[in-house]
This record gives structure tokens, sequence and C-alpha cells, in this order.
């Protein structure tokens, strides 16, 4: 049994993930139940311009670790979501915890799956959990003495963080090479590419799996498909993702069943048969090879986009899931998702991932199409008070329908309608799953 629910919440961030939370939480989505008789009151750190129209915002940055504590204790919080990797990994909610706040969101033992791609990969080889070969590297020499004893396309990854972009898949040596001098010689991810990871390409489609997971006990949340690259096909840089949508009909009923079974629940038994008492949200990339399902990378939070896509089909009242998961009550914990498909378009500005520009104004449209959103990423306000771009992926444009086809209508339409000098998006998301049906 779950206890009463929190009255007030702070969620971090300030993506579209962080404005999909801060929809899905706010009061007029939350059932008035038993365990939550009144409104939980809801505020933001740091937030940006889309998020400041719904709930308060408060300018402290989400790698403020004492700044955060200090807002939470100070607004009375009692339960603090964390939305993005970096205040995880820094400790934010061993810090929360200590002060007696309740937070959904691993520790930092816990954000090192993310944190770290080499500690991931030792944990997943460690338990035989399916993944690519890979070979470990903090020296130039060696890790192209490797590289050339296998073969390309092959992936090259810098361990730590880096937003997203610190993935290589290189289709020839001569790329391969260069992503090596890049990360270890070329600080091109700074600390970040210190070390890095050496691993096969897998092929296939991929999909990702969120689970909110809280110990041993875990739920599956609907699954998805990303598109990481910037262009249409499937092209050029990887991004920190362009668009998404689910159900990801790749993954069958049967084919979850596995999934589940060779990976889900041995990651979860892994974790915490490693110490780690891990209370948040586990995303798992997957690439469905031809022999079957393969890991390809651990996140520690919320996927974004993917939250865009997966939170509005969820029917479930959302903070009773993270609630739950927080305090150690997920056990039974039953799951109720709509039957509708979810699409979403990442806008971005032109030149991400790499150098795009900011300041650009944003106009919306005044009526967008039926069961239609627009998630804001990164966005401020000028000083004339318009909203304006402010990061690489400035919106998320999200549309249900009850066909992928309908769905895709809805946000390309909503997506033509926004105007701004830099706008660029993809063309086909979901494609894949349209040419299949």
């Amino acid at each position: 049994m779950v206890h009463k629910l929190p009255s007030s919440l702070l969620v971090v961030g300030s993506g579209g993930r962080e404005h999909a939370l801060i929809k899905s939480l706010a009061p007029s989505h939350l059932e008035r139940t038993a365990l939550s008789p009144a409104p939980p009151r809801l505020i933001c750190a740091p937030g940006n311009a889309g998020i400041a129209q719904e709930v308060p915002c408060f300018p402290v940055a989400v790698d403020d670790i004492a700044g955060l504590v200090a807002l939470a204790q100070r607004e009375k919080i009692e339960f603090v979501v964390v939305g993005p990797e970096v205040p995880l990994a820094l400790g934010l909610v061993d810090e929360l915890l200590k002060a007696g706040i309740p937070a959904y969101g691993p520790k930092a033992d816990g954000a090192r799956l993310e944190a770290s791609k080499i500690f991931t990969k030792q944990i997943l080889l460690k338990y035989k959990i399916p993944t690519a070969a890979a070979g470990i590297f903090s020296e130039v020499p060696a890790a192209l003495d490797y590289l050339r004893q296998r073969q390309a396309p092959i992936v090259i990854k810098a361990d730590g963080l880096a937003a997203g972009k610190g993935v290589v898949v290189a289709q020839s040596l001569a790329e391969a090479e260069a992503a090596v001098h890049d990360m270890l010689a070329g600080n091109k991810f700074g600390s970040a590419g210190s070390r890095i990871l050496i691993e096969d390409c897998l092929f296939g489609e991929e999909t990702s799996i969120l689970v909110v997971v809280s110990g041993r006990d875990y739920v599956i949340l609907p699954t998805s498909q990303d598109h990481k690259r910037i262009g249409d096909g499937d092209t050029g840089p990887n991004t920190g993702g362009m668009g998404t949508y689910s159900p990801a009909e790749v993954v069958t009923p049967e084919l979850l069943r596995r999934i589940d079974h060779e990976i889900v629940k041995p990651s979860v038994d892994a974790i915490a048969a490693e110490g780690m008492d891990f209370r948040g949200t586990l995303f798992i990339g997957i690439m469905l090879t031809p022999s079957g399902p393969s890991v390809i990378e651990y996140n520690a939070r919320f996927g974004d986009p993917e939250t865009q896509v997966v939170l509005p089909r969820i029917k479930t009242n959302l903070l009773t899931l993270l609630w739950a998961a927080a305090v150690g009550e997920l056990r039974g914990f039953k799951l109720d998702v709509l039957p509708d498909y979810a699409l979403c378009v990442v806008i971005a500005a032109k030149g991400y991932p790499d150098n795009p520009p900011k300041g650009d104004v944003i106009t919306f449209p005044s009526v967008l199409p039926p069961q239609t959103a627009i998630t804001h990423a990164g966005t401020a306000k000028n000083s004339a008070g318009q909203i304006v771009t402010n990061g690489g992926r400035v919106l998320g444009v999200t549309a249900l329908a009850p066909t992928l086809r309908e769905a895709a209508d809805r946000a390309y339409a909503a997506c033509e309608k926004i105007e701004c000098a830099s706008k660029y998006y993809r063309r086909d998301i979901g494609a894949r799953q349209l040419n299949r049906t």
C-alpha cells in the first residue's frame, strides 16, 4: 500500500523531459484520491520559458546541489523528481535524503550507470547480459591497435557524460581513428573522453525500454523508438534524439517478454547485487539484432524525447507511480496504459548538434490539432518578453491519435505552423513502423 502522496513537488531540470514530467504531474492531470485529496503544489528549477507558463520556476542550476537542497527546504517540498543526469551523478538525491526529503532518481552510485559507459559495460559483461564485444582504452596507440583488429563500422564512446554527443558510429577505419584521436588526444569531450569504449557495431532496429525501478521491484513502461541521427533516413551525426513514437510495434508482446527475461530482470538484479539501492528510471537502450536483443546503453533517468511520448500514454496517476518507487512500495504496482499511439517531432535549431544559434524568436500557432501538445526544451524569454531559442533541441511536438499515421499527421501539421528562423526537424519520424503497416 502506497503512503499518502506528497502535497508539494519540485521537478529539477530545464528540458523537454522535465516539461513532459510537469505536464503529467500537474494538478489537472492527477486524480483526486484518498491518498491525495488536494492538488499538489508544483515548482521547477531552473525550468524554461514553456515550463514557466505552467508552474513557478526558480533560477537554481541543475549542478548547484546545495542550492537545490536549500530551495527544497525553503519551499517545504515533500518530494523531488530529478530529471537530468548531471545532478544525479553529482549526488543530489544523496543530499536530499540526508536532509530528509524523499526523491525520485538514483543516488550517485546508481547514476554511475550513465555517468560511466565503461562501468556499465563491465556490469553487463560480469552478469552475462547480452551486449556487444568491447575494449576499454585511455591511450591512443593501444586503441588504434585494437581498432585495426576489428571491422568497420565500429562504435567509439566517450566514457563520461557528453550530453548525448559522445558516441561516434564510424563507418570506416579512418573515421574511427579520427574519433579516437579527437577523444583521447584532442580533448573533444574534456574529462568525459579521457577513457573510451570501442564496441563492435550492432545491427538492427533500436528500441528504448524505460523501467521504473525500486530495489529489485520494477515496472516496464510503454515501448518507444527514438531517432538519434540528425538527418532523414538516419543520416548524419548522432544527437540527443530528433523524435520518437510509442508503442514500438517491432517489440511484440513475445519479444518484450524475452527482453524482460534476458535483459530487464537480470539488469535490475545485477544493480542490486552490486550494492546499489536504485530508485528511479533505468533507461535501457536495446538493439534488436538478428540473434536477439542486446544492450547498447543504460541511462539513469527518463529518456528525452522518449518521455514525451511514453508519459502521455500512461493513464495511471504518474505521481503514485514515482512515489511508490521512491518509498519502496512498487511491488505489485499495476500500470494502466492508453491504447492511443503517440509521436513526437523534435524541432531543433539549424546547426545542432554542433553550433546552433540562440535568440531566434519563436511564433506559436493559436490553435493546435486535436490531442497535440508543444513541449519546451531549449527556450528562454528575451528582454522584450518573447520566447526565443536557447539550445540545440528547442521544442517537442507530441500528438496522440488512434493510429500512428494520424498521430504523425497531427504532429507535423503543428510543426509547420510554428515559425522560427532557425527551425529544423526531421520529416520521417515513425517512418519505419509506418512503412511496415
